[in-house]
């Protein structure tokens, strides 16, 4: 790998134009529970250089998405472990953390700030318990709660683009149950509103000129029908919705039959001619047509017999992990469903998927066959493919046989603007 040298603003370290950073969490079923990192890809198509950064911080849990600052220099980790945690994006080594639990109480140990979104350089607003804050990487202890979200559980949060909306999905609550909500937040009245919605969705985009937004179902079960927070993988149909931001008025949407394989979606990016979300259970990129929002065409990223073979240390533990968490008698149609969901595999797929500006290239991080792939889009086609190292590189202790996955979850990608 080639060495990494700081170009000054943090965005393109070594003379790289491309860096796709993405939040870590270790091996293991999901990242609710997992470890806290950070991978930086750097990436250069003209002459096919690449190198890799990964570091994993202590103390801290559940590394879950990237949101980077403006400037590019400062990344924000979300997590599910009750910190705010922020790294420098040119090394990536930790700069600030904070305790959320200062600020306010939470009544579940998975609802943490998993996702922010920037104002500016320094400041940023994030979910803490039962509200929305507003945080100064300078000044971090001294955050400000700017109003009720109102969710059960929320997750992925997005700014529309005149700037006055937070539109947010939110988590089924392990012991509130079912969500099937996704909310809308006035900046300038500091006010929320709740949409009920057919499914739940943790996930959202918005559109680029106009205060729309996205939010994509994210289909789940509870173990033994009662804990959300073990949760099994549904074989039901999927959705993504299209909703007014200024209205809260469902536009359009797009419904996928149960043995399409767009289930349990991760990132969500948009183009000109598409809505494209990548799929950690089916081990899919799926690419809905925006112009008519029926139309959909499918990047299948599921690993063959001979990649499953070599996967083995991943399968394992996938099981072990599955059978942790219900059990195998009183949950056989759980664990069925989730082989049809998966279409036969035992490891899990794309957690991460980012366009680049000029919309020349898709970046996927692949999380059970341990992958970076980039695209060449619109086509579609295979530029190139990574295998990262494994896990054992930079965690002391593990057995020799142990799970070697880094644990990739959602990206954030550095890119150069569109001309």
């Amino acid at each position: 790998m080639n060495p990494i040298e700081d170009a000054g603003d943090g965005s393109r370290p070594g003379g790289y134009p491309y860096a796709f950073h993405i939040a870590l969490d270790g091996n293991g079923l999901n990242g609710l529970e997992g470890r806290a990192g950070v991978c930086v890809f750097h990436y250069d198509p003209i002459s096919g250089r690449h190198t890799t950064r990964i570091e994993y911080y202590d103390g801290l849990s559940g590394g879950h998405a990237i949101s980077l600052s403006p400037d590019k220099r400062t990344g924000f980790l979300g997590n599910t472990g009750q910190h705010l945690a922020f790294y420098d994006t040119a090394r990536p080594e930790e700069t600030e953390r904070v305790s959320t639990l200062r600020f306010e109480p939470t009544d579940s140990s998975i609802k943490g700030s998993t996702h922010a979104v920037w104002l500016d350089g320094s400041t940023g607003i994030t979910a803490i318990g039962e509200s929305f804050w507003q945080f100064d990487v300078n000044h971090l202890t001294a955050a400000e709660n700017i109003g009720a979200h109102g969710l059960k559980l929320p997750h992925a949060i997005k700014r529309t683009a005149s700037g006055r909306h937070l539109v947010y999905g939110g988590m089924d609550h392990p012991r509130r149950g079912e969500a099937c909500e996704v909310g809308i937040f006035d900046l300038e009245r500091r006010t929320h509103r709740v949409i009920e919605l057919p499914a739940t969705c943790w996930h959202v985009a918005t559109h680029p000129t106009e205060d729309r937004f996205y939010a994509l179902s994210f289909r789940v079960v509870p173990q033994e029908g009662r804990d959300w927070h073990e949760w099994a993988m549904a074989y039901f149909k999927e959705y993504v919705f299209e909703i007014d931001a200024d209205s809260g008025r469902v536009l359009r949407h797009w419904s996928a039959a149960g043995d399409i394989p767009a289930h349990i979606n991760s990132d969500v990016c948009l183009s000109d001619r598409e809505l494209i979300y990548c799929t950690g259970g089916s081990n899919t990129v799926v690419l809905i047509d925006l112009a008519d929002f029926s139309s959909y065409r499918i990047i299948d990223e599921r690993p063959d017999l001979h990649d499953q073979v070599k996967a083995g240390r991943q399968a394992a533990r996938q099981v072990l992990d599955v059978l942790t968490r219900g059990s195998a008698l009183a949950s056989t149609k759980h664990f069925l469903a989730a082989l049809r969901v998966s279409r036969g595999t035992l490891i899990d797929g794309v957690y991460a998927c980012q366009l680049s500006a000029d919309q020349t290239l898709l970046f996927t991080a692949n999380r059970g066959l341990n992958t970076i792939t980039v695209y060449d889009y619109p086509a579609c086609t295979v530029r190139l493919r990574v295998k990262m190292p494994d896990l054992h590189d930079h965690v002391d202790g593990l057995r020799p046989w142990s799970d070697p996955r880094l644990g990739f979850h959602h990206g954030a990608l550095v890119s150069p603007p569109r001309a």
